[in-house]
């Protein structure tokens, strides 16, 4: 027997750091999105007793290394059920190191996979809760759609679901260490914080335009990606309505109210960036198959 679960990326909306906290982590305001990009996990029972892992791309640890083997392992502690054997196949489509939380959907649709092949009736919210144990990403990654997330990103809201049909998502090819973000921040000697009252109020309004207006993120300020502002250029000149980094980088995204438009700057920005794509949002974080 065998589950297979999409595992769809996200994008920042909004991305703010409120402060540091005193376990060194970080307060965040942010507005997350799932989006129609996404990776293929596929688990099924066997008798090793063992967690094996394969994936379609080559340089993914396929080892205790992969989020999804601490998500195994978390499942099967927080739930008690024995590990008789699973076996994990990662058919891996979103961008690694891009802050389009890739490692954090394979970790959720883990959970929502094994859930499914064990019957052991977790509800999303029950899924979350194991999820937050191994990345603050993959609560979101679980339910998906279009949330508010505060705290460390774990501590998440409902808002109304975001329908955008025309979003051009560009990984250029320098990553970024999150740490370095981060710490980037943390020396700063000044920061300007964002319209985040502005943000939510529009997002729970289902006010698309007061969202795109405030689409923002914070990282911009400390975060050199050369592309980035090429790229952003490029996205203007072909009449975005907002472009942003997302997460601590360095995928850069911009919404089109045009199809056509969000073509042909997908059409140029493939000439230079392997990693381009277009897409549209989604409602839901992972879709069993």
């Amino acid at each position: 027997m065998k589950v297979t679960v999409k595992a769809y990326a996200k994008i920042n909306l909004m991305i703010d750091i409120l402060s540091t906290l005193p376990n060194g982590y970080h307060d965040l305001f942010m507005i997350m999105q799932s989006v129609g990009i996404y990776d293929r996990v596929t688990v099924s029972r066997t008798d090793s007793k063992d967690i094996e892992i394969t994936c379609t791309k080559a340089g993914v640890p396929t080892d205790e290394k992969n989020i999804v083997h601490k998500a195994a392992m978390k499942f099967f502690a927080d739930t008690g059920t024995e590990n008789t054997g699973i076996a994990i196949h990662i058919e891996k489509n979103i961008p690694q190191a891009a802050g389009l939380a890739g490692g954090s959907a394979d970790g959720a649709a883990a959970l929502v996979a094994l859930n499914e092949l064990f019957g052991t009736g977790l509800s999303q919210k029950e899924m979350a809760q194991i999820g937050g144990k191994i990345g603050a990403d993959v609560p979101f990654c679980i339910m998906g759609g279009t949330m508010a997330a505060q705290y460390t990103g774990t501590v998440l809201s409902f808002l109304p679901d975001l329908e955008i049909n025309n979003i051009v998502i560009v990984k250029p090819k320098q990553d970024v260490s999150t740490g370095e973000a981060y710490a980037a921040f943390d020396s700063a000697e000044r920061v300007r914080h964002l319209d985040t009252r502005g943000m939510l109020m529009a997002a729970a309004t289902g006010d698309e335009k007061g969202v795109f207006d405030r689409v923002d993120n914070v990282f911009e300020q400390f975060i050199d990606v050369p592309d980035r502002v090429v790229i952003k250029s490029i996205m203007r000149k072909h009449g975005c309505e907002c472009c942003c980094m997302s997460g601590s980088g360095p995928s850069v995204f911009g919404i089109f109210e045009k199809r056509e438009d969000a073509e042909r700057c997908l059409a140029e920005l493939k000439k230079s960036y392997e990693e381009a794509y277009l897409c549209s949002s989604v409602s839901k974080g992972c879709e069993v198959e």
